[in-house]
Parts: C-alpha cells; structure tokens; sequence
C-alpha cells in the first residue's frame, strides 16, 4: 500500500513539475510552487493545479468560456456610434489611452458627470436613490453579497420596481457570495428577480475554473447611471462587525457616454453567466447625453485577456509620473514589474506615496504587505498606515491629472486571476480635490520611519519572510 502511494505521490509530482517548468509564469512564482509540492505531499499537486497551474499556457486547460469570450467580443462589443475622446493635448494621456485601448479595447469618452463616493451612508444612500427612480431595469453585479440591512433595503426596493414593471437581474460570483444563502436567493426570485452565479462551482469544471473569480461591483441603472469600484453589498461598510470597525472604501457614480463601456462589461459577464443573449438588444444601450466634463475610460481585466490590463495600467500610471504618484490599497503584494517601477519612480524623484491599512482581514496579506516596505522605503517611497477601520479602497493619483478608482488590487490575484473593472478619470479638478483627501488621510495615519522599521521585532521579521515566500500563490 505505501509503495503504490509512494509511486502515485512521484508521478502526480513529477507531472506537476512539468508543468511548472514548461508553463510557469514567473520564476520565483514557479520555484514557490515546487517547494509547496515538495514539502506538501499530495496537497500540493491539489493546490497546484487549483491555484497555480497557469491555465492560459496550457491550451487542455483553457476556460470554455475564454474562447466565447472573445468570440463575443468580435459578435456584439463593438465600438457603437458613440465618438471617442480623442484630442489629449497631453503625451502621458495619449500613451495611457493607446495601451488602455489596445490591451481591453474600451475607449475613453468626454460628456461624463462623475461623483466619488467615499464611505458606506452615502455610497449606498445614492445606488438607491437611483434604484427607487429606475424606470426600465436594474442590473446589479457584486462579488460578495451579504445577508443584513442593505440586502433587505434592497430586497425591498427591487419588490416594488418589479411591481412597476421594471427588470431586475443580479449577478454574483460564487466564491465571494459563498455565504449568501439558497432561502435568500430564493426569496429574491420568488419576487421576479433574474439572478445568476458568475464561474458557478461545477465539479465537471471546478479544478479549471475554482482559481477564477469575478471581483467586479457593478449597478446600473436604465443604462445612463452607473456605479463601480470597491464596495460589496455588505453590512461592514455601515456598521462596525468586527474588530476592524467600519470598513473604509471608494465608488464612483457616472453618468454619460461611458456608462455604456462599463454596461458592456455587465452584460458580457452576464452573457456567459446566463448562458442568455437578451441584454445585446439596443435597448439597453440607450443614446447617451452630455451630463458633465470629465473624460472617463473604462479598464476591464481578466483571465481572458490577452495582457494583464489591470497590472499594465498601474505600472504606466507609475511609469508616466512626473510629479506625485499616490495609491491607496489594501492588497499592495506587487508583481516584481510594479514593484520595480515603483522604486525607479522615487528613485528618479517623484514622490511616491502609499496609504495602505494597518489592519487586514487576512494575517498572510499583512505580513505579505509589510515585507515589501523596507526595500520600498530605502528607494524613498513613503508608506502610511490607515489606524482606524479597514481601508478597502483600490485609488491611483497621478499628477493632479488622472484618478484610477475601481476593484483592482496590487497584488497577483487581480493582475492574472480575477475579472476586475477600473475606471480612469482624466479630470484634474476631481483629482486635486481627491490628492486633498488623499493628504488628510495621511495626517491621521501613521507615517512608517525607516530606521524605526529597520528595528522591527525579529519574529515580524520571519513572518514576513515567510509570507513573502508565499506572496507569489496569492
């Protein structure tokens, strides 16, 4: 019995180590996961090919979904009649736009009125304000969706515009949501409600898609009001449920022409979701009106694209700074790509600032976090640490020119694994009033000393090294 286990365990092995050393990503991701298999008999091969195996290099393993994917791209998500923005007097800008277009094809569009949302009341307080007046449909997509106060407000609302005729659809993903329950979803369809599980969990498909999630937070309203960025539908943003207070975070309201981009974005995922094509008819694309000045582009990122959008778009925010780049994360895990822009960037001058959360609902994360700061803060990046409540924001400041603000985070989970949307703003009356914020925030954290960090306790220091160890299966 041992010698068969022993034999299983060298065959499983070695086939896994072929597929690290043929299809790896990276090298310091592949050597972590040969160490995993080696010191993890068995469960490791299991989590290799759950967590690490690079599907996209492995055309067996290739997502059914990605091939219609793109072939939905080719069929339905054309450009429209709407016209692109086109005349950035500005070089940064038109090299962003470029890479922005040719790595998720979405096109940046003036005409848009933009409201940033910065904590749980008000963001919440205006996605239902807009529900109450909507008048033909309601889409609604989350990553996670919890049962409290803002599910049954919303279970509410949705009862009597259903009343009035208007479509209702959710779309959620099924890791994210794994705790929202069959009564409660049952209750919601009970009432007429579409709902649907994005990369439900399928045992025919489990070991190809499992590692893949929808991390996008998307309402749109009659298709002229929109609403992305960092909040789920979750009691943490309203009421303190945990030792971390009351989690902080970003949105954003849009109205405009670019509203159709990220209702693209929607119906695509519900297109494959739904296995349903009635979202491609015009009508939920309406003609769009001129509703403000600012110029917004939408980037939608996931494993089934071509480059890393989410990643690239960072790392070219970096890149193009001249005077200030700010972030706001509570992953900051970079890639050895973002983190070498970073330190080039402070390095050559500009000032780069990071405000990320003290606290974190993950103890590998922290740790994963806090072993980057040292060699980060030795090229000059400043790092301060948010004390009060969890900051959940995903934010990008670049010289008083462009905001980013969406549910991307800094590390390898939302560069390669998930389906992510960021939304860029060129606007530098919105961008100065959020560096404004941004600068108060960091008054009331803690600045991180470099000599003081250097002393940090020795078993902080193993953590870390340990977490940094793993950071690349994250």
């Amino acid at each position: 019995m041992i010698s068969i286990l022993v034999i299983g365990y060298i065959i499983t092995s070695g086939l896994a180590f072929l597929g690290i050393i043929f299809y790896g990503a990276r090298p310091s991701r592949s050597l972590s996961w040969l160490f995993t298999i080696v010191f993890m008999p068995y469960i490791g091969v299991v989590f290799y090919v759950l967590f690490g195996m690079n599907k996209r290099k492995i055309k067996i393993f290739k997502l059914k979904e990605t091939h219609r994917r793109r072939l939905y791209d080719g069929q339905y998500d054309t450009f429209d009649d709407q016209k692109p923005f086109e005349n950035f007097k500005s070089k940064k800008k038109k090299k962003l736009v470029k890479l922005l277009i040719n790595n998720n094809k979405y096109l940046p569009y003036k005409g848009n009125r933009v409201e940033v949302l910065q904590d749980g009341q008000s963001t919440f307080s205006s996605i239902f304000h807009a529900i109450k007046h909507a008048k033909h449909f309601i889409h609604v997509q989350y990553y996670i969706l919890e049962e409290g106060e803002l599910m049954d407000t919303m279970f509410d609302l949705f009862k009597e515009k259903i009343k009035e005729g208007v479509e209702v659809r959710i779309m959620y993903d099924a890791i994210g949501s794994f705790d929202w329950r069959r009564k409660s979803i049952k209750r919601f369809r009970s009432i007429g409600v579409n709902i649907c599980a994005s990369m439900p969990l399928r045992f025919g498909s489990l070991l190809f898609s499992f590692n893949y999630r929808n991390h996008r937070k998307i309402v749109i309203i009659d298709g002229h009001i929109g609403f992305t960025g960092g909040f789920n539908l979750t009691d943490k943003y309203i009421k303190p449920l945990s030792d971390m207070g009351i989690w902080k975070d970003t949105h954003l309201k849009i109205e405009g022409p670019s509203v159709d981009s990220l209702h693209k974005v929607f119906i695509k995922d519900y297109y494959f979701a739904s296995k349903e094509d009635i979202l491609t008819d015009k009508k939920y694309l309406p003609k769009q009106d001129i509703k403000g000045d600012s110029i917004v582009q939408i980037v939608a990122g996931g494993p089934d694209s071509d480059y890393a959008a989410i990643m690239q778009q960072y790392i070219m925010l970096i890149n193009l700074a001249e005077d200030y780049i700010c972030i706001v994360n509570p992953y900051f895990i970079p890639s050895p790509q973002v983190l070498t822009a970073l330190k080039i960037a402070a390095l050559s001058g500009v000032k780069v600032k990071l405000l990320l959360p003290e606290q974190s609902d993950s103890i590998t994360a922290k740790y994963s976090m806090r072993s980057y700061f040292q060699e980060i803060m030795r090229a000059g990046v400043e790092v301060y640490l948010k004390k009060d409540g969890f900051l959940h924001s995903k934010l990008v400041l670049m010289d008083d020119e462009i905001l980013s603000v969406g549910s991307g985070n800094f590390d390898n989970r939302s560069f390669d694994h998930n389906f992510e949307t960021n939304v860029l703003i060129y606007d530098s009356i919105i961008t100065k009033d959020m560096y404004k914020v941004f600068k108060k925030e960091c008054d009331e954290s803690i600045r991180l000393d470099y000599d003081q960090f250097l002393d940090r306790p020795l078993q902080d220091k193993f953590f870390e090294g340990l977490a940094r160890f793993l950071s690349p299966l994250l």
